[in-house]
This record gives structure tokens, C-alpha cells and sequence, in this order.
């Protein structure tokens, strides 16, 4: 399959595409299982086989992802298309085990993205998640926790917070106040 991107044209690995978005599945799955139970309804699973086989499969994919990254690089739009890239980077997300390796995969998407072959969003995702999991603030204040007595989203600490919202819209993203109110329960 030819794509146009940013760079020209290029032919897109349909087996890597289909090898990302395989693991994509599977890492949903489990997040979408334990979202269930998390918000009152049923699951064809009870909480500690969600959260043992969302481990594993985390584990797995991580481990795939590393070998990805040493033959690829940061896959991007012009390798597996905008649905892989995001696929890939999702899985990336959710490698909080190993956050050199995450740090690893940012350093690698951001020169996708000053090629524009990668999402600026996920790109910034990733940045805070990497920070947070470090012991940083975050810059764009995509990183949030519920509290747990008014039960409000709210962003891990953000550097130079009176600026977030402008680095926020630089990348896409929608203002921290209108971000933070998809967490709200559901009324």
C-alpha cells in the first residue's frame, strides 16, 4: 500500500501494521474488562484475572515493542500508517515498567515528530507520562488521578502551570480545565 506523508511517498509494512494493531487489541482488551468493573458493570472476568492477564500482555508487548524499536525505530505514519503509530504508541504508554525504555521511545518519536510522521497528542502524552514516572512535573497536565474525596480529576503537578494551556494548544490538545472534565463521573 502506498501513504503520503509529510515526507513523500512511502509503502507502508502491512505485516508490522498488523503485528501493532494485534497488540493493540490485546492491550485493550484487558483495559476495557477492567474499565467495566471499575464503573459498577459486568465482566465475563473477575478483577484479579483482568489484572494478572493486563500484566502479562503488558510484559508481552512491551517486549515486542523493544524489538520493534531496534529494527524500526519509532514506527511511524509512514511505516504503519496514523491508525499503527497510535497503536504503537498506546502500547508504549502502558510500558511503565521500564521507563528508560519509555524514555527511549519518546527520544525516538520525537524526531518522528519534527518530521511530522507521529501524533504531537501522543507525543505529549507520553512526555508527561515519562516525567510523572520519573518524579517530574509534567509540561502538559495529561497526567491526572481522581481524588478520592470529591472525587474530581486533577493533574499531577505541571511545571510552569500558568503557561500549560498555550503548550497545550501547540500540540493540539484541548485546555487542562476542558481535559479534566472527561474524568468526571458520569451523571
Amino acid at each position: 500500500m502506498l501513504c503520503a506523508n509529510a515526507s513523500g511517498v512511502s509503502k507502508i509494512d502491512t505485516a508490522l501494521q498488523k503485528k501493532i494493531l494485534l497488540m493493540f487489541r490485546q492491550d485493550q482488551k484487558w483495559r476495557i474488562e477492567s474499565d467495566k468493573i471499575n464503573n459498577g458493570k459486568s465482566s465475563a472476568y473477575d478483577e484479579a484475572t483482568i489484572n494478572k492477564n493486563m500484566a502479562k500482555t503488558d510484559s508481552l508487548n512491551m517486549m515486542e515493542a523493544k524489538l520493534i524499536i531496534k529494527k524500526h525505530g519509532y514506527p511511524g505514519y509512514n511505516l504503519v500508517d496514523t491508525s499503527g503509530s497510535n497503536a504503537f504508541w498506546a502500547i508504549i504508554q502502558h510500558c511503565d515498567d521500564d521507563v528508560a525504555f519509555q524514555q527511549q521511545a519518546l527520544t525516538l518519536m520525537s524526531r518522528e515528530i519534527k518530521r511530522h510522521n507521529a501524533n504531537g497528542e501522543d507525543y505529549a502524552l507520553l512526555q508527561d507520562r515519562v516525567l510523572v514516572n520519573q518524579g517530574h512535573k509534567q509540561l502538559y497536565g495529561t497526567q491526572v488521578r481522581i481524588d478520592l474525596k470529591t472525587h474530581h480529576a486533577k493533574p499531577f503537578p505541571i511545571q510552569d502551570s500558568l503557561q500549560v494551556d498555550k503548550r497545550r494548544k501547540a500540540v493540539g490538545l484541548i485546555p487542562l480545565q476542558d481535559y479534566l472534565k472527561i474524568f468526571e463521573p458520569k451523571q
